[in-house]
């Protein structure tokens, strides 16, 4: 059983035998006189020595204590500097940021416009249009008038007997227009009515008067006129051109003139009769296969 035991626990056997011997040392240093060596005493002194390291010793914690004059010293400066130094400028980035972010014009306000009347159908809008253009014709036509005229002021009117007629034709279309020239003060008679009566627009008016205002004649001579067939404004075309050619009869000096105006032009642009089997002129049924 002891060979057992002690194979078993060799560390316990070695423990044993270092016991007694550091025993018998102290004990045969004590019995031989010797002073004892002084190493408790050193390490109680390193020990008291790191103690205060570790809490911190007065000369260690004098400097950190002076370590917050000197930033207290620091920061006076830095106030002057920033008080030197403008605030704006700092202060730029930022507003170029929000510029950035913002988008144009959001800060102002909207301006309601209240529209001025009822909303137009499609039907008013196309009357207005066209009134707008004809204003605009009508504009460019008194303008050239007022060149005509001034051309013509320079040009006397020939001299007419107070019994002379002066009888011509004029054609636009399908409209026949019968014109007759007297002497008088420049009346214009149209199917016995008024100018102003036969042709309530403006344009068809000028257009009357053109021939008579380019020669020098209006207001010289009167003017009766039957017409029929086509439309008002082949009619009015059809007068223009019966006007152009009596004057020419008066005067065959005026013809280069109304000539080059286009006023002695015969427009024959007459609609094309229907024909058998069309539905128009030229236009035929749809083929059908079946």
């Amino acid at each position: 059983m002891d060979d057992e035991t002690r194979n078993e626990n060799p560390e316990g056997q070695d423990a044993e035998a270092a016991g007694p011997v550091e025993e018998a040392d102290s004990s045969s240093s004590q019995a031989a006189g010797e002073e004892p060596t002084s190493t408790p005493p050193a390490a109680d002194a390193s020990d008291t020595q790191t103690e205060p390291s570790e809490e911190g010793s007065p000369e260690e914690s004098a400097p950190e204590a002076e370590e917050p004059s000197e930033e207290v010293a620091e920061e006076p400066v830095a106030a002057e500097e920033t008080e030197e130094a403008p605030p704006e400028p700092q202060r730029k980035p930022e507003a170029e940021e929000k510029k950035k972010d913002v988008i144009p014009g959001a800060d102002l306000e909207p301006i309601l416009v209240e529209p001025e009347g009822p909303e137009l159908s499609a039907e008013e809008r196309a009357r207005l249009e066209a009134e707008e253009e004809e204003k605009a014709r009508r504009e460019a036509e008194l303008a050239a008038t007022e060149e005509t005229e001034a051309a013509a002021a320079s040009r006397a009117p020939a001299k007419m007997d107070k019994g002379a007629r002066f009888l011509a034709t004029g054609k636009r279309k399908s409209s026949i227009a019968r014109v007759t020239l007297l002497p008088g003060n420049g009346k214009i008679e149209v199917n016995k009515r008024s100018l102003e009566e036969f042709f309530p627009r403006p344009l068809h008016q000028t257009m009357v008067k053109q021939p008579l205002a380019v020669s020098g004649y209006e207001g010289n001579v009167d003017v009766r006129v039957r017409v029929h067939g086509g439309g008002i404004s082949g009619q009015a075309g059809a007068i223009r051109h019966g006007v152009a050619r009596a004057l020419t009869e008066i005067d065959s000096e005026l013809r280069g003139d109304l000539k080059r105006r286009g006023f002695l032009t015969r427009d024959a642009r007459v609609k094309e009769r229907r024909k058998a089997g069309l539905k128009k002129a030229r236009k035929r049924p749809q083929f059908s296969k079946r």
